[in-house]
C-alpha cells in the first residue's frame, strides 16, 4: 500500500497537470470564468432561502449560510460520483500509453470537484461574516474546515474510485447513481433543518444517513463557532475507513484487467 502511494506521488506533475487541463478546459472562453462555480451555489441560496426560511422559520442569517454549506458539500458530492463513473473512461487514452497506477484518474476527478468546493465554502464563510444578527466568526473554529477537507478528499477518492470501477463493467451505473442521488438528496438535510425529522418516524433515517457527519463537520464550524463534537468526527471517520477499504480491496483486484474492458 505504501508503495502504491508512493509510486502516485511519483506521478503527481502528470496528474495535477490532468486537473489543470481540465480547469481550463472548463472555463476556456467563458465571461465569468470561475465565477460560474459561485454563481450557481449562490443563485441557489438565494432562492432556496426565499423560498423555505420563513416556512422553517429560521432567520435569514443562520439558514442561508447552513443552506449554501449543504448545498456546497452535495455539488461536491454529485461531482465525485457522477464524474467518477466516467474518470477511467477520460483518462483511457493515457492509460493505454501511460503505465502510471490507476488510482490517479479518479484522484483528478476528486481534485477538480474540490477545486470548486473550496471556492463555494469560501463563499459561505463569507456570507457567515457579512450577514446580520449572527455571532462572529472564531477563526480557531474555522480551522476545524481543514482535517474535515481532507477527510472528504479522501472520501470522494474513494467513491470515485468504486463508481469508475463500477461503470467500466456496468455502463448503466451512470444513469443509476443519478437517479439514487436525485432520492438521497431528500433524505439528507441539505435545504431542511435536521431537527424537523430528528422526533418523527423518518428521524431515524438521518440517524442512519452517512452523509450527515460530513455535514456536522462543514456547518458547525460556520454556525455555531465551535469545534464538531467527537461523534461527528467518528462518524465521518468510520464512514470514509469502509468506504475506502472497499476501493482499495476493488482496485487490488481489477486494477489489471481494468484496461480490457474500456
Amino acid at each position: 500500500m505504501v508503495a502504491y502511494l508512493r509510486d502516485i506521488w511519483k506521478c503527481r506533475y502528470f496528474w495535477l497537470s490532468l486537473v489543470r487541463i481540465d480547469l481550463r478546459t472548463r472555463y476556456r472562453g467563458s465571461v465569468l470564468g470561475m465565477g460560474w462555480s459561485l454563481l450557481h451555489p449562490a443563485c441557489m441560496t438565494v432562492i432556496l432561502t426565499v423560498v423555505f426560511r420563513q416556512l422553517f422559520n429560521q432567520p435569514i442569517g443562520e439558514f442561508a449560510p447552513f443552506l449554501m454549506a449543504g448545498l456546497a458539500f452535495w455539488s461536491f458530492l454529485g461531482a465525485v460520483t457522477v464524474g467518477g463513473c466516467h474518470c477511467f473512461f477520460n483518462g483511457q487514452a493515457y492509460i493505454r500509453q501511460f503505465p502510471a497506477p490507476m488510482s490517479i484518474y479518479p484522484l483528478r476527478t476528486v481534485l477538480g470537484a474540490m477545486f470548486h468546493f473550496c471556492l463555494a465554502m469560501a463563499l459561505v464563510i463569507l456570507l457567515a461574516a457579512v450577514l446580520p444578527d449572527r455571532r462572529p466568526l472564531d477563526p480557531v473554529a474555522l480551522l476545524a474546515l481543514l482535517p474535515a477537507m481532507l477527510l472528504l478528499i479522501v472520501f470522494g477518492w474513494s467513491l470515485a474510485l468504486l463508481f469508475g470501477l463500477a461503470t467500466v463493467r456496468f455502463r448503466d451505473t451512470h444513469h443509476l447513481t443519478e437517479i439514487a442521488l436525485q432520492g438521497l438528496f431528500y433524505l439528507t438535510p441539505i435545504f431542511y433543518p435536521p431537527e424537523l425529522l430528528v422526533h418523527r418516524r423518518v428521524g431515524m433515517v438521518l440517524k442512519l444517513n452517512p452523509l450527515m457527519p460530513f455535514l456536522d463537520l462543514l456547518r458547525t464550524p460556520i454556525l455555531t463557532g465551535g469545534w464538531p463534537a467527537a461523534a461527528s468526527w467518528g462518524g465521518a471517520g468510520a464512514v470514509v475507513l469502509v468506504v475506502f477499504s472497499a476501493a482499495v480491496l476493488a482496485m487490488w483486484q481489477q486494477e489489471r484487467e481494468l484496461v480490457f474492458h474500456l
